[in-house]
């Protein structure tokens, strides 16, 4: 369980670098953010998470907030990941965690 518990938060954290990331670059870029190759990279690994978050919200969401609420939906994972993995090492020794 434990195992699993950190793939999930390692996952959260990736998806979360790179929806930060390519939220900075779309600060930068600018328009041509799709000619951007490395925003485009970003794009894809985004991708199935930004596609959840348009499921999961409703409809009057707009679609230039839904990476925002991929964010904060891989924010909650992360906690909620974070909590589990800390309560988990909490019960079998602080030893087993490292």
């Amino acid at each position: 369980m434990l195992l699993l518990t950190t793939a999930v938060k390692l996952l959260a954290e990736i998806a979360l670098m790179c929806l930060l990331g390519q939220g900075l670059l779309a600060l930068l870029a600018g328009a041509g953010r799709d000619r951007n190759p490395f925003y485009r990279v970003l794009a894809i690994i985004t991708g199935p998470v930004v596609r959840i978050a348009r499921r999961l919200s409703p409809r009057p969401v707009l679609d230039r907030h839904v990476p925002l609420v991929a964010f904060l939906l891989m924010g909650m994972v992360w906690l909620s990941a974070t909590v589990m993995k800390i309560s988990l090492c909490l019960e079998a020794g602080v030893q087993t965690c490292r």
